[in-house]
Formats: structure tokens, C-alpha cells, sequence
């Protein structure tokens, strides 16, 4: 059986942080997911999601997320029923998120949202050291040499950064 579910939308409203009797964190928050097409009159319609996420994703979310933040979820489609104050079974189908992606900049975007950060510190990517000859870190000289292209550059210095000027690649150093 499979089971999965991955959205990317905007959040409708700021997320809902609450705690277990046991402090288990858990957020609720519902995702506006625009459809691939238009309707009669011409206008792009969404569906509107509720998602779950729990412990520490669900921390960040609270935190760095806000109405309009775009955001990914991964994760997968979980029913449950309760029984209302009516009296009546009340059925609620929702995402439990196991992943939680932030896809803005804080400071970007249309509303007064926050983003940027990653909802699961699993998915986060180490961060890269400078290295130099085939991942020897820092030669007795105090400069790397990058052996792709053959350019000198300080030990600590980070050979990907052009500080706003651009780039000089000969075309005979691309590899395709």
C-alpha cells in the first residue's frame, strides 16, 4: 500500500501551536493549493488543506511561518473521526506532515509572512568547508587550489562567492 502526499500552497492563517498533556508539541494549519485549471468564469480556484505536524517541525512552523507563507509539505493522508456535541460521528481527513519545507526568504513575499527556514532539521544540508585537491582541507600555504579550474584562493575564503561582479568561466571549463 502507498501512501503519500506532497503540496506545496500558502498558509491561510498563522499556524496553531498547542502541547500534549505529555509536551508533545503539535501544529495545525491549513494550506491553499491553487488547482491545475480555471473554472467556467475563467478564475484559478484552490483547495484548502488542514495539515498536522508534530514535536520539533512542528516548533519551527509556529515560529517562522505565518499566513501567505509558501511552504511544501510531505507527508501523508490520515482519516479520524470524533464524536460532536450533537451527538453525531464528525469525520476529519487531514495531512500529517512528516516534513515541513519553507519556501521563502523571511523577508520575502507578498504579506507579512516569514519563511526560510526548514521545518525538519533531518532535511537540512551541512554546511560546506572549503577544501582544496581533492577534499584536503587547507594546505600549509594558507590557500586552496581548486583543481577544476585551476584558480588559487584563500583557506577561508568561499570560492563560489563573486561578491556581486560576474563570473569568468572559459568555456573550454564546462563540462558539457
Amino acid at each position: 500500500m502507498m501512501n503519500r502526499v506532497v503540496l506545496v500552497g500558502r498558509l491561510t492563517k498563522d499556524p496553531e501551536l498547542r502541547y500534549t498533556p505529555a509536551g508533545v508539541a503539535v501544529a495545525t494549519f491549513t494550506l491553499a493549493v491553487n488547482r491545475n485549471f480555471t473554472n467556467q468564469a475563467g478564475e484559478r480556484e484552490a483547495d484548502f488543506i488542514n495539515c498536522v505536524v508534530w514535536r520539533k517541525p512542528a516548533e519551527n512552523v509556529a515560529n517562522f511561518l505565518k499566513k501567505g507563507s509558501l511552504a511544501g509539505v510531505d507527508g501523508k493522508v490520515q482519516t479520524r473521526h470524533y464524536e460532536g456535541q450533537d451527538g453525531k460521528r464528525v469525520y476529519v481527513t487531514e495531512i500529517m506532515a512528516e516534513s515541513v519545507q519553507f519556501l521563502e526568504p523571511r523577508n520575502a513575499g507578498p504579506s507579512h509572512h516569514q519563511g526560510g527556514q526548514q521545518g525538519n532539521a533531518a532535511n537540512q544540508a551541512p554546511q560546506r568547508q572549503p577544501q582544496g585537491n581533492n577534499g584536503v582541507q587547507q594546505q600549509a600555504s594558507g590557500t586552496n587550489q581548486d583543481p577544476m579550474y585551476s584558480r588559487s584562493y584563500p583557506a577561508n575564503a568561499d570560492p563560489f562567492a563573486a561578491d556581486g561582479r560576474p563570473i569568468d568561466i572559459k568555456d573550454d571549463d564546462l563540462p558539457f
